[in-house]
């Protein structure tokens, strides 16, 4: 049960904060607990909402998204974030098994994602104050300061949802990852 109570409808959640979850069930088919969590603060909502659909128009491709998300949330031990995002890594990113398995681990099979999570673990767990060299081997990958720039922004997204669901306790809404505790 959650440390903080969410609406288990849209009806029974802050009124401006309803048109939002109800735009969310459009686009996910439902209103994830997430959402409903974030949705008890309607500007928490609003912000969340912008900055995801801001994220979804950056130059990163979803797979690396979701590559950075289940790095990030593996190491802040979130269990409802690798759950949705090991739901949406093999859903909709269509990613096999072993790069999850991967990923959750701190690396890719793929180089050049690889370094973007490299990189966004070391932001992650320096707080910011990387190595020059870190910066640097994420250049030599291939990412431009631009993409820097936004893997740097999915790390703070993600710590964020981690955080939110950690202090609340969520209920997992996804498919339970493996490894996780319900």
């Amino acid at each position: 049960m959650s440390r903080i109570p969410y609406p288990s409808t849209i009806d029974a959640a802050p009124e401006a904060s309803r048109p939002l979850l109800e735009q969310v069930t459009k686009q996910l088919g439902s209103a994830p607990n997430l959402f409903r969590l974030a949705g008890v603060n309607p500007a928490a909502l609003e912000g969340y909402l912008g900055l995801f659909g801001a994220l979804g128009k950056g130059q990163l491709p979803a797979a690396t998204r979701e590559r950075i998300a289940l790095a990030i949330s593996e190491f802040n031990g979130c269990g409802y974030c690798l759950s949705a995002h090991t739901y949406l890594a093999t859903n909709i990113a269509k990613l096999p098994a072993e790069e999850i398995s991967a990923n959750r681990q701190g690396r890719s099979t793929d180089a050049k994602a690889n370094a973007a999570i490299v990189f966004a673990l070391a932001v992650a767990k320096n707080r910011g104050h990387i190595a020059d060299s870190d910066l640097a081997a994420v250049r030599a990958a291939g990412y431009d300061n631009a993409q820097v720039i936004e893997i740097v922004l999915h790390v703070a997204f993600n710590i964020w949802t981690n955080y939110l669901n950690e202090v609340a306790k969520t209920e997992i809404d996804f498919p339970v990852a493996e490894g996780v505790a319900a």
